[in-house]
C-alpha cells in the first residue's frame, strides 16, 4: 500500500528537470576548479622527446586490441608419429583406457622404444580425442570437408 503511494505521487517530468539541474550544478563546479600548475617543460617539447622511444612500449591507445599470439608450432619431432594410428585404434576400442594403460600397452608392443617421459605427450592427445568423442556423441558426425564445401557453393 505504501508502495502505490509513493509511486502516485513521482512525477517523471519532475525527475527528469532534477537530474537536469543536478548535472548544471557538477558542470559549473568542475568548470570553476582551479587551474593546473604551469609545467616547467612545454608539453609540445616533452611528447617530442618521448617519440624516441614511444615504439618500444607498443600501441597507446586505449581502444587498441591485443594482437592474439600465434600458436607455437612443435619444436621437435612427434615422438609418437608412427604409431599414432594405433593407438588411437586402442583408444576407441576401449576407450575408458588411461593414457597410462595405453602407454603400458604400447610399451609391451614396442619394449624400450617408448619411454615413460612420453606420458604427459599421450595425455595431451588421449584428451583431445575424447574431445572429439564427445562431440560425435552429442552433436553427431563432424561434416566432412566435401559435404562443407558443396554448401558453401
Amino acid at each position: 500500500m505504501e508502495l502505490l503511494q509513493i509511486y502516485g505521487r513521482l512525477d517523471p517530468v519532475r525527475l527528469l528537470r532534477d537530474m537536469r539541474s543536478a548535472q548544471r550544478r557538477l558542470v559549473a563546479i568542475a568548470d570553476q576548479s582551479p587551474t593546473p600548475a604551469p609545467m616547467t617543460e612545454p608539453a609540445l617539447d616533452r611528447f617530442l622527446s618521448g617519440l624516441r622511444t614511444a615504439w618500444k612500449e607498443g600501441e597507446i591507445r586505449p581502444t587498441a586490441k591485443l594482437k592474439p599470439k600465434q600458436k607455437r608450432e612443435r619444436r621437435r619431432p612427434d615422438p609418437l608419429a608412427g604409431v599414432t594410428d594405433e593407438l588411437r585404434a586402442w583408444f576407441y576400442e576401449e576407450p575408458w583406457r588411461t593414457s597410462r594403460e595405453l602407454l603400458e600397452r604400447l610399451q609391451a608392443e614396442y619394449p624400450e622404444k617408448y619411454p615413460d617421459l612420453l606420458l604427459r605427450t599421450l595425455q595431451r592427445r588421449v584428451k583431445i580425442w575424447r574431445q572429439e568423442k564427445a562431440h560425435t556423441m552429442v552433436f553427431g558426425a563432424p561434416p566432412s570437408v566435401a559435404t562443407v564445401k558443396t554448401m558453401a557453393s
